[in-house]
């Protein structure tokens, strides 16, 4: 199968706002990007379609939005402080450090996943493979030592008398401190689940490869508390639902696969990811975790409190087992461009570059494009009716070709041109993307048409 070039999509992305380098002006700050005009509209509308998907239309799941500076005691009781790490390895030769297992998967595209491999069998694999420095291309590296990449900060007015505090690497403790509140308030019944989006932090050296692993991302995951004997059936549930969900949004079913993974934390019974296509190869997408009652035992014994639930049918009081769901904001952007990029032949000989994007997370849903300039009065009432419902493109600059085509880069579903005969009989010409077909049809009908076409 032949992957599409990650460098095209990435200077379309460049090019037509969907994302900038971080920094840019001061020559940018590595691995870090904003998301510009375009981009920040594509990853609002993903994460509303997977809390539509998975808060919305589930009546018990409940949403929060935990605070990213918490309470030090926290990433102790997770276990971050003392034993969360990176396997880390410096080149010798350009000084640059890389984690061992994405140097791994890396140079085999996905094929061998180095999650189950010691130090020792990483070392050995990168020796006999010839796995050489992204950045140098000599093969010189230190041993593999353990690196803790979470940032840490300081809260505290006096220095002396700072405490220090951490940027969480993950969203999920949010949940599970907040596990009696939201049972409490909500009246929730297990199983339940809790559901946030949020940003996370993680000082790991990263590939480059573009938004698929960064220092700053934000995470969409939920955590299903459920007792113990059904709790395999909503880990395979949610397994099949994070499937379907991502297909639904244009992910195709030969670009996806599950992966076990090979080695379990001690806490687990299963764990699972799936894996896309990408570029670069076969990377994680997201994962769906067995995490046994790992996580509300530890907060239970170092804050003091008990998380135990208390079943109102039988009395009986238990520590609920924990389904994760989890899946990157970023990453599925990533993925969501890489499948919806195209470069199409037309005829003529012509080619033009198009996103396929699925049209209820596409940026713009409709752009107004008047035919001429002295056109722009009509077409601007137009983008006046529309934009109350839907998010609109206006573009009037260059012919009227050019604007289809800077449309179809960005991935707007529908155009609509203002012409001569608008201001005869208020109707308008409306083009499909992916078709390029057009039909007329009165303004008055263009809001209802629309929104029957862009449905999730």
């Amino acid at each position: 199968m032949e992957l599409k070039n990650m460098d095209k999509i990435v200077n379309v992305c460049k090019a037509r706002g969907f994302v900038f380098p971080g920094s840019e002006i001061y020559g940018g700050f590595a691995n870090t990007w904003d998301f510009g005009p375009v981009g920040v509209e594509l990853k609002n509308n993903i994460k509303r379609a997977w809390w539509k998907r998975f808060v919305q239309e589930d009546a018990n799941t409940y949403g929060v939005d935990a605070a990213i500076l918490m309470n030090p005691t926290v990433w102790k009781a997770s276990g971050h402080v003392d034993s969360f790490g990176d396997p880390k390895m410096d080149c010798k030769n350009c000084k640059t450090r890389h984690r061992a297992d994405t140097l791994i998967e890396n140079h085999s595209k996905g094929t061998v996943s180095a999650e189950a491999m010691t130090n020792e069998e990483m070392e050995k694999y990168i020796e006999e493979h010839d796995v050489r420095c992204p950045v140098c291309g000599k093969r010189d590296f230190t041993p593999i030592r353990k690196f803790n990449p979470m940032f840490t900060t300081s809260r505290g007015t006096l220095e002396a008398e700072a405490d220090t505090v951490y940027l969480r690497p993950e969203t999920c403790q949010g949940e599970y401190v907040n596990f009696l509140n939201v049972q409490r308030t909500a009246r929730a019944k297990v199983p339940f689940a809790i559901a946030q989006i949020g940003k996370s932090f993680r000082n790991e050296i990263t590939p480059g490869n573009f938004l698929f692993r960064t220092i700053e991302f934000e995470q969409m995951e939920l955590q299903k508390f459920c007792k113990a004997e059904d709790s395999m059936n909503f880990y395979e549930d949610y397994k099949v639902r994070a499937k379907q969900f991502v297909e639904d949004l244009g992910l195709k079913d030969e670009h996806l696969r599950f992966h076990d993974h090979d080695k379990l934390a001690h806490y687990a019974k299963a764990a699972c990811d799936i894996q896309y296509l990408f570029p670069i190869g076969w990377q994680e997408l997201n994962g769906i975790h067995h995490r046994g009652t790992w996580d509300l035992s530890r907060h239970q014994e170092f804050s003091g409190k008990s998380m135990l639930y208390l079943d109102p049918v039988t009395n009986e009081k238990f520590l609920p087992t924990v389904i994760e769901y989890s899946i990157g904001a970023d990453r599925l952007t990533l993925a969501l461009l890489c499948e919806a990029y195209d470069e199409e032949t037309l005829e003529g000989g012509d080619t033009r570059v198009v996103m396929h994007l699925h049209s209820a997370i596409a940026p713009y849903k409709v752009a107004v494009l008047p035919l001429q300039k002295n056109l722009s009065d009509k077409a601007k009432e137009v983008f006046a009716i529309l934009s109350k419902q839907f998010m609109c493109d206006y573009d009037e600059a260059g012919s009227i070709g050019k604007r289809y085509r800077r449309e179809d880069e960005i991935g707007t579903p529908f155009c609509v041109t203002i012409d001569f005969d608008t201001l005869e009989d208020d109707t308008v010409t409306i083009r499909d993307r992916d078709t390029m077909q057009q039909i007329r049809l009165k303004i008055s009908e263009l809001c209802p048409y629309i929104q029957s076409k862009i449905s999730f």
